[in-house]
C-alpha cells in the first residue's frame, strides 16, 4: 500500500509542482522586463506629449511566466528569453535611451528589436557587454546621438546590426575587426561620418554590408576585396570619393553593389565583369563618375537592375549592344543617348522600369515600346515628337508615364481612359492641343495629372467625388468655361492658372479638407472669396482676376497659410485685423508639408509658383516654397487704416499693399516684421511720419513708400541707409532725410533755411504795407474813444504848423 502511495505522490509532484517551479522564465529576466515596462509607464506620466503604445505589454504581469508574454520568445529547452520585439511602442514624442538598460541585462538575448521608438540620447554601450549571444540588433528609426559605442563591435556572434534612420555621429571603431562571425552589418541611414576603416577587411564572414545614408568620406577601402563572402554592399548616399577599387572584382559572390549618390570619380572598373552573380548595379548621381559605359555590362546574365543615370558616364556610340541579361530596371538618365530610342530594348520583355530622360533622343514614340507593358516610363527632357500611339494607353501595367518637355503634338488619344493602373501622368510642356478626352476620368487610380504648358482647350472634364486625384496642374493652357471644382476629398493641389476660366469663384473649394495649394491666377474669375475655405491651405493665389467684395473676416482660420496673393483684383472694404492672426506667417517653417515632401522624394517636380517678387514676376520653386511667406493685396480698392495686427506676422518675407486707397498712419508694430525683405506701401493715402521702428528691419532690401502723404524724417539704420533710391520715397513732399538728400531741421537750430528767410522777409513787407494804414486808423479810433477829439482845441499855433498838419492828413488814406 505504501509503494502505490509513494508513486502517486511522485507523479503529482512531477506533473504539477515541477512545472510551477522550473518551467518558467528566470525571475531576474522577468524582473528586468517589468522594470522596462515601468519606465515606459513613468514616461507617460512625466511627458504628456509622448505617445506610448502599451497594448503589447498588457500581458506583462508580475508572478506570471514571461515566456508567455506578447513580444517575448523563449528558448524551448532552457526557457530563457532569446527574442524581444519591442518596436513601435513609442509612435511619437521622445523617450530616454536609459530605459534600455533593464533589457540589456538579459544575457541570453539573441534578437533585440527596439526600432521606431523615438529613443533619444547616446546608445548605452556598456550594457552590450552582457549580450555575448546577440545575433540580431535592430535600433533603427530612433533619435540616437553621439558615436557608435565600441562595445557593439565586441559582439562576435552578431549577424545583423541595423542602426538606420538615427542621428549618430562619429566613426566606426577599429574594434569592428573583432566581429569575426558577423554575417550582416547594416548601419543604413544614420549620420555617421569619417572614413570607412580598412580594418573592415578582417570581417571575413561578412555577407551583407550597408552603410547608406551617412556622411562617410574618403575612399572605398581596398580591404573590402578580402571579404569574398560578401553578397551585398550598400554605401548609397554618403560622401565617398576617389575611384571604385579594381579589387571589387574579387567579390565573386556579390549580387548587389549600390554606390549611388556619392562623390566617386573615374570609370567603371573592368574587373566588374568578373561579378557573374551580380543582379543589382547602382551607380547613379556620382557627378565625378565618367568615361564610356562598357557594353560588356549587358553580358552579365544575372543582371536585373542597372542604374547609371546622373553621372558623366556617356553612352558608347560605337559599341553594339546585344544584351544577355533580362533587365527589370534600367536608368540611363543624362547619359548622352542620341538618335531614336534604342532598338535593342525590344528584347527586354521583363522591363518594369525605364528612364531615359535628359538625353537627346529624337523621333516618335515607337509602338513596340508601347506594347512592352512597362510599369514606369520616364522620357522627359528629350526631343521626341509626333503623336502618341493609342496602344500606349491600353495597358493594365502602366503606372507612371512622364513625357514632359518634349515636342509631342496632336490630341491626347481617347484611349487614355484605358489606363486603369496609371497613378502619375505627366505630359507638360509639349504641343498637345484640342480638348482633354472625358474618358480620362475613368483612370480611377490617377493621383497626379500634369498637363501644363500645352495648347489644350475647351472645358476640362469633371471628375467624380470618389476620385483619388490629389495633384492637378493644367496651368498655361487655353481652357475655358467655369473653374473646374469637381474632385475627390483627397485633393491637395490644384494649379489652374493662366487659362480663360470664367464664372464665379466656386463654393465647392470649401469641401476639400486636405487642400494645401490653390493657384488660379491670371484667369477671368469673378464673384467673391467665400468664407470657410480649408484650414489646411498653405498657398492661395487668385492674382489678376475680377474678384470683388471684401476679404472674409474668418481668413484667420487658415492657420497654415504661408502665401496669400489676392493682388490685381477689385477687392474693396477695409483690411480685416484678423489678417494678423495668420499663424502660418508667424513662425518660420523648417520644411515643406508632408504632402509636398512625399512628391519631391519620389522625384515629382511641381512647377514654380509665379509671384511678384522684388518688383518683378518670378517663380518660386515648390521645392523651396516653405522658405517663403508672402502677403500680396496690391492693386485693389482696399481702404481704411492699416491694422496694427499685421506686425504679428514675424516670418513674413513680403508684404505688398501698394495701389490701394489705404489711409492713416503706418503702425509702429511694423517694426516687428523681423524677416521682411519686401515692404511695399506705395500709391496709397498714408500720412504721418515713418515709424522709427522700421529701423529694426535688418533683412529689408526692397521698400516702397512713394505716392503717399508721409511727413517728417526718414528713420536711419544700417539697413535703411542703403535704401537711398529717391524713387522709394517720391511724391511725399514733406519727407526729409539723408536717403533723399533733404536735410531735416528742428526748432533749436538758429539759422533757418534760405527759403524760409526769403519767405519771412516777404511776409514782413506785406505786413508793413497792410499794417501801417490799419494802425493809423486804429489809433484814431482809440483816441476818439478816450475823448481826444472832445477836448477843447489847443491854442492857435503858427500858420506854418497848421499847414504841415493839413499836408499830413492829406497824405493819409
Amino acid at each position: 500500500m505504501q509503494k502505490p502511495c509513494l508513486l502517486s505522490c511522485f507523479l503529482f509532484l512531477f506533473f504539477f509542482l515541477v512545472p510551477q517551479l522550473s518551467f518558467s522564465c528566470p525571475p531576474d529576466q522577468r524582473q528586468s522586463l517589468l522594470e522596462f515596462k515601468n519606465l515606459l509607464t513613468q514616461t507617460i506620466k512625466n511627458h504628456s506629449t509622448t505617445a506610448i503604445t502599451l497594448e503589447g505589454l498588457k500581458t506583462w504581469r508580475p508572478n506570471s511566466d514571461c515566456c508567455k508574454w506578447q513580444l517575448v520568445r523563449c528558448n524551448t529547452r532552457s526557457l530563457q528569453v532569446i527574442e524581444l520585439n519591442l518596436n513601435s511602442l513609442v509612435p511619437s514624442g521622445s523617450v530616454s535611451s536609459s530605459l534600455l538598460r533593464p533589457v540589456l541585462r538579459i544575457s541570453s538575448l539573441a534578437t533585440l528589436d527596439v526600432s521606431s521608438n523615438f529613443i533619444q540620447g547616446e546608445i548605452p554601450g556598456d550594457g552590450f557587454v552582457n549580450l555575448t549571444r546577440l545575433v540580431s540588433l535592430d535600433m533603427s528609426r530612433n533619435s540616437f546621438n553621439g558615436s557608435i559605442p565600441p562595445q557593439l563591435f565586441s559582439l562576435k556572434t552578431l549577424e545583423r546590426l541595423d542602426l538606420s534612420m538615427n542621428a549618430i555621429g562619429g566613426t566606426l571603431s577599429g574594434e569592428i575587426k573583432e566581429l569575426k562571425n558577423l554575417h550582416e552589418l547594416i548601419l543604413a541611414e544614420n549620420i555617421i561620418e569619417g572614413e570607412i576603416p580598412p580594418e573592415i577587411g578582417s570581417l571575413t564572414e561578412l555577407r551583407k554590408l550597408s552603410l547608406k545614408n551617412n556622411k562617410f568620406s574618403g575612399p572605398i577601402p581596398l580591404s573590402l576585396s578580402k571579404l569574398t563572402k560578401l553578397e551585398a554592399i550598400d554605401l548609397q548616399n554618403n560622401s565617398i570619393s576617389f575611384e571604385i577599387p579594381d579589387g571589387i572584382g574579387s567579390l565573386v559572390n556579390l549580387s548587389t553593389l549600390s554606390l549611388s549618390r556619392n562623390n566617386l570619380s573615374g570609370g567603371i572598373p573592368s574587373s566588374v565583369q568578373k561579378l557573374t552573380n551580380l543582379k543589382t548595379l547602382e551607380l547613379e548621381n556620382n557627378h565625378g563618375l565618367s568615361g564610356k559605359i562598357p557594353t560588356w555590362l549587358f553580358s552579365l546574365e544575372k543582371l536585373k537592375i542597372l542604374r547609371l543615370g546622373g553621372n558623366k558616364l556617356q553612352w558608347n556610340k560605337n559599341g553594339s549592344v546585344s544584351p544577355l541579361s533580362k533587365l527589370t530596371h534600367l536608368s540611363l538618365r543624362s547619359c548622352g543617348l542620341e538618335g531614336t530610342i534604342p532598338d535593342w530594348l525590344k528584347n527586354q520583355t521583363s522591363l518594369l522600369f525605364l528612364e531615359l530622360s535628359m538625353n537627346r533622343l529624337e523621333g516618335s514614340f515607337p509602338k513596340w515600346l508601347a506594347d512592352l507593358k512597362i510599369g514606369t516610363i520616364i522620357m522627359s527632357d528629350n526631343r521626341l515628337s509626333g503623336s502618341l500611339p493609342p496602344s500606349l494607353f491600353q495597358t493594365f501595367n502602366l503606372s507612371v508615364l512622364s513625357l514632359s518637355r518634349n515636342n509631342f503634338s496632336g490630341q491626347i488619344p481617347d484611349t487614355i481612359g484605358g489606363l486603369s493602373a496609371v497613378m502619375v501622368l505627366m505630359l507638360s510642356e509639349n504641343n498637345f492641343s484640342g480638348p482633354v478626352p472625358k474618358t480620362i476620368t475613368n483612370a480611377y487610380r490617377l493621383l497626379l495629372l500634369d498637363l501644363s504648358k500645352n495648347k489644350l482647350s475647351g472645358e476640362f472634364p469633371r471628375f467624380s467625388p470618389s476620385s483619388l486625384l490629389a495633384v492637378l496642374d493644367i496651368s498655361s493652357n487655353e481652357f475655358s468655361g467655369d473653374v473646374p471644382a469637381s474632385f475627390g476629398l483627397f485633393t491637395i493641389m490644384l494649379s489652374m492658372s493662366q487659362n480663360n476660366f470664367t464664372g464665379e469663384f466656386p463654393q465647392d473649394f470649401k469641401s476639400f479638407p486636405f487642400l494645401i495649394h490653390l493657384d488660379l491666377h491670371d484667369n477671368r474669375i469673378s464673384g467673391s472669396i467665400p468664407s470657410g475655405l480649408s484650414p489646411s491651405l498653405e498657398v492661395l493665389s487668385l492674382r489678376n482676376n475680377s474678384i470683388k467684395g471684401s476679404i472674409p473676416e474668418d481668413i484667420s482660420n487658415l492657420t497654415s497659410l504661408k502665401v496669400l496673393d489676392l493682388s490685381d483684383n477689385e477687392l474693396d472694404g477695409s483690411l480685416p485685423s484678423s489678417l494678423g492672426n495668420l499663424t502660418g506667417m508667424m513662425v518660420s517653417p523648417t520644411s515643406n508639408s508632408s504632402a509636398f515632401s512625399f512628391m519631391l522624394n519620389f522625384g515629382i517636380e511641381i512647377h514654380d509658383l509665379a509671384v511678384n517678387w522684388k518688383n518683378s514676376k518670378q517663380g518660386l520653386a515648390n521645392r523651396n516654397l516653405y522658405l517663403y511667406t508672402l502677403l500680396d493685396l496690391s492693386k485693389n480698392k482696399l481702404r481704411g487704416d492699416l491694422p496694427a495686427s499685421l506686425g504679428n506676422l514675424r516670418s513674413l518675407k513680403l508684404l505688398n499693399l501698394s495701389y490701394n486707397d489705404i489711409s492713416g498712419l503706418i503702425p509702429q508694430s511694423f517694426g516687428g516684421l523681423e524677416k521682411i525683405e519686401v515692404l511695399d506701401l506705395s500709391h496709397n493715402n498714408l500720412a504721418g511720419e515713418i515709424p522709427k521702428t522700421l529701423s529694426n528691419l535688418s533683412e529689408l532690401n526692397t521698400l516702397g513708400l512713394s505716392n503717399n502723404k508721409l511727413t517728417g524724417p526718414i528713420p536711419e539704420s544700417s539697413q535703411l541707409d542703403r535704401l537711398n533710391d529717391p524713387n522709394i520715397y517720391a511724391n511725399n513732399s514733406k519727407l526729409c532725410g539723408m536717403q533723399i538728400q533733404v536735410p531735416c531741421y528742428n526748432a533749436t537750430q538758429r539759422e533757418p533755411p534760405e527759403e524760409e528767410e526769403e519767405e519771412e522777409a516777404l511776409f514782413s513787407w506785406k505786413a508793413a504795407v497792410i499794417g501801417c494804414p490799419c494802425g493809423f486808423l486804429m489809433a484814431v479810433v482809440i483816441m476818439y474813444v478816450v475823448g481826444y477829439f472832445s477836448r477843447p482845441p489847443p491854442p492857435r499855433r503858427s500858420l506854418k504848423n497848421r499847414e504841415g498838419f493839413k499836408k499830413m492828413k492829406a497824405s493819409s488814406p
